[in-house]
């Protein structure tokens, strides 16, 4: 299923299996190989994939026909919060991760009740 996705992403951004390899830095065999499936990709390529395409690991994976995952990676989480955190003193760090919190309780909250009522 990955190959198949793969190249069917690629030909939607109407792009050469060479031009994608050149956007992520890899050579054009290399890339040859996972959309042709010779070669299975490891994390750091997956990711690079599905950030370069705008979709998730699991709709890459065949594992969903949803583009975008509902949830947010927590590594993307934890790189976004450092970014934001790094130059806050203690206290603002502290007050940030409160007000995280309270969203992510909120968003929740709303998640839930869509499913409650079947609107997606």
């Amino acid at each position: 299923m990955f190959p198949e996705r793969l190249k069917s992403l690629r030909l939607e951004a109407n792009l050469t299996q060479k031009q994608v390899a050149e956007k992520l830095n890899m050579s054009q065999p290399a890339y040859q190989s996972w959309e042709s499936g010779k070669r299975k990709p490891g994390e750091e390529t997956l990711n690079k994939f599905a950030n370069f395409f705008s979709v998730s690991i699991d709709y890459l994976l065949g594992k969903t026909d949803n583009r975008k995952s509902d949830e947010i990676n927590l590594s993307e989480f934890e790189i976004l919060y450092r970014k934001t955190s790094k130059n806050l003193t203690e206290q603002q760090k502290k007050d940030l991760e409160e007000v995280l919190k309270e969203v992510l309780i909120e968003r929740q909250k709303l998640i839930e009740e869509k499913k409650k009522t079947g609107w997606n």
